[in-house]
């Protein structure tokens, strides 16, 4: 796939459609529709670019993104980045002096990092800025158009100006792009990479410059928006379906025979709910009893039954005997026992 992500939006709708259409017909496959924005940011920001777009012969096999590029003046301008990036697919900043290259390059918190090359830059390119914005996942943007239609003054300049952005950057973290204003302007990405190469960059290189270093510039920007911190993408969420007139029919039913019910119909429900608890109780039991005797239980009830008899025997031997009559306690050792017959008295 070959990706043309820097294409100006026109609010000309058939000026824009051919546009669209030649680079569809030079096998670019996605296309991202470029919105500048120089000096202070409206009050309210939002997309400039409609989405649908207002014509209907857009290629079928074209992917259109939208990207906003800003072009950094001032500091306050940036306080308000994130909110910018959240209106579009694609947020690109265009520095204009070192201090603001320094800035993008170090901590701002963009995709692409535009240069026009057809000025004099008042500054060097250097490898360990260079490297630490491509690190950190930014692109560095290479437009021919201006210099393949410009003068000879920008077409100068754009070849000086590429030499040292590929030679500071060892090829590295570079995208191509038209920035074409009209059908004319555009190449198709054959010719594009060897127009790279006459500027120096390596021919592997400026196919990936076309294809996998813009790919991951719109990946990136994707689940930066998407996403949780670039990591994790919720795909689908279990969001619950939207309810038809059918299902908001049958919901209504059931709802109204809950408020319904009569108190008999709770009592029943109550004493079903009560027989269904004894009849798993009564199942409960009867599990239990019918699970085989363990032998440790054998012996505990037969040794209980054994000391129950041994105690039953005992019980037998100790018992009274005789005639089942009361006996008088003995007397006591020295005292007389009286007899049952009184002696006679003496005739006198």
């Amino acid at each position: 796939m070959f990706y043309d992500l820097n294409v100006p939006y026109s609010a000309n709708e058939a000026h824009l459609s051919r546009t669209l259409a030649f680079i569809s017909e030079l096998g670019y496959n996605v296309v991202a529709l470029n919105h500048s924005i120089v000096g202070k940011l409206p009050p309210q920001i939002t997309c400039a670019i409609p989405d649908p777009l207002p014509f209907k012969d857009v290629p079928l096999k074209l992917e259109i993104r939208r990207r906003v590029t800003l072009t950094l003046t001032e500091s306050y301008q940036n306080a308000r980045l994130a909110e910018l990036a959240r209106a579009y697919d694609i947020l690109a900043v265009r520095p204009i002096d070192e201090r603001t290259f320094q800035l993008a390059c170090s901590s701002l918190d963009c995709d692409i990092i535009s240069l026009d090359l057809t000025q004099r830059l008042p500054f060097y390119f250097r490898f360990k800025m260079l490297s630490e914005a491509v690190k950190s996942g930014k692109r560095f943007e290479l437009c021919y158009s201006q210099g393949v239609l410009g003068d000879s003054v920008a077409r100068r300049n754009l070849i000086s100006n590429a030499t040292q952005l590929i030679r500071a950057s060892r090829g590295r973290g570079l995208i191509i792009s038209s920035e074409a204003k009209a059908a004319v302007g555009c190449r198709g990405p054959c010719d594009a990479i060897n127009l790279a190469t006459i500027w120096g960059l390596a021919q592997d290189r400026g196919f990936e410059a076309m294809s996998k270093e813009p790919r991951s510039v719109v990946v990136t920007a994707q689940l930066k928006r998407t996403s949780y911190r670039g990591v994790i993408d919720v795909v689908y969420g279990g969001e619950k379906p939207a309810l038809t007139e059918k299902g908001v029919q049958a919901a209504d039913a059931s709802q109204g025979q809950g408020k319904g019910k009569t108190k008999q119909q709770a009592l029943t429900s109550q004493k079903r709910k009560a027989a269904s608890e004894a009849v798993a109780g009564a199942d409960a039991r009867d599990e239990v009893a019918a699970k085989p005797m363990s032998n440790r239980e054998a012996k505990r009830r037969k040794h209980q039954a054994r000391l129950s008899g041994s105690d039953a025997k005992e019980g037998a031997t100790n018992g009274p005997v005789g005639g089942g009559g009361d006996t008088a306690p003995a007397s006591a050792e020295g005292e007389p026992k009286e007899s049952g017959v009184q002696p006679a008295k003496e005739a006198g």
